[in-house]
């Protein structure tokens, strides 16, 4: 085993130790009974709703890596695509800090079918874009749409909250015009960014915003069981939770959505969403995607190796096209 495979395991192993001790730590708060009795509580076809709805995040999500690649100029076939995204976000969104935890399972993948880790970081910004994308498009709704609810959670005054939701709404709008217009890239000291193409940029807004949307519409579904509030509510207080969880990188928004859905249901309502919540949209694919790095570990060794012994080249060593996202 060479250092580098035995560093990412170590810290794969470092990670998932992690995401289970942040489970335990915000269901410990809870007893049993509190927990059974409001799980039980939720209509099991509001549940089933729940559960297509992360199922529509994540294959959102799989939009960004595909994005990205065509925009870095390495597209793959779509089942990598898909395989790699799950994975990386499935693990990432339980450690915390996504785009590095994340980042370090898309680089194990995505450098054994041609790309670089140069490529790897400019697919980790274009997603980051994209998630900032969907997160202002959605939030700048929210905040004109519920100013109380944001004026509770983030102490603003009306009049700065009119100004925070011009200037998120106005993000998205000034981030495709300069698609347009800005061809080379943007360079703030030694980091830079170019730009994608106008459609790449629109691509980006729908596909960000259509992410938060299904996750919102998961959520919802399970805080029905509990409460009349209606949708753009609820989407509105993730949004706004979600928004204050990334600036803080909790992982899973431990602690700052719980403050966000208790400002809609009573706390026996809120353990009971919370925790359908969080099992469904972090745990679940968390469950999933570890056989699957496994698997797929074992699976694209083994034809490395055979290739290695016919002495051909890999499909990591192959020459790969560079398609320009111009």
């Amino acid at each position: 085993m060479s250092l580098k495979t035995f560093l990412f395991r170590l810290s794969l192993v470092a990670g998932v130790a992690l995401a289970v001790y942040l489970v335990w730590r915000g269901l410990s708060r809870y007893s049993f009974d509190e927990i059974g009795e409001s799980l039980a509580s939720i209509p099991p076809v509001r549940l089933a709703a729940a559960v297509a709805f992360t199922a529509c995040s994540y294959l959102c999500l799989t939009g960004f890596d595909a994005l990205a690649l065509r925009h870095v100029g390495k597209p793959l076939p779509y089942p990598k695509v898909a395989l790699a995204s799950f994975v990386s976000l499935g693990i990432g969104h339980n450690v915390g800090i996504a785009s590095l935890s994340s980042g370090a399972v898309r680089y194990r993948y995505y450098s054994r079918w041609g790309l670089d880790a140069a490529d790897v970081a400019r697919l980790v910004v274009f997603c980051g874009v994209t998630v900032c994308l969907g997160l202002a498009t959605l939030g700048g709704v929210a905040l004109l749409a519920f100013p109380h609810d944001a004026e509770g959670m983030i102490g603003l005054t009306p009049a700065e909250l009119k100004l925070a939701a011009a200037a998120t709404l106005a993000a998205p709008v000034a981030y495709v015009v300069a698609s347009a217009f800005v061809t080379r890239p943007i360079g703030i000291g030694k980091w830079s960014m170019e730009l994608p193409t106008v459609k790449l940029a629109v691509a980006q807004t729908a596909i960000g915003a259509a992410n938060f949307a299904f996750v919102a519409a998961s959520l919802y579904q399970l805080v029905a069981a509990f409460s009349d509030a209606g949708y753009l509510r609820v989407a509105s207080i993730y949004v706004i939770s979600n928004a204050a969880a990334i600036a803080t990188h909790v992982p899973g928004g431990i602690g700052v959505l719980e403050a966000g859905i208790q400002t809609l249901l009573s706390a026996s309502g809120a353990i009971g969403a919370l925790i359908a919540f969080r099992a469904i949209y972090f745990f679940l694919p968390l469950a999933i995607a570890l056989p699957l790095l496994g698997v797929s570990e074992h699976a694209l060794r083994k034809p490395a190796s055979r290739d290695d012994r016919r002495g051909s080249g890999s499909l990591a060593a192959q020459p790969v096209r560079v398609q320009r996202s111009r």
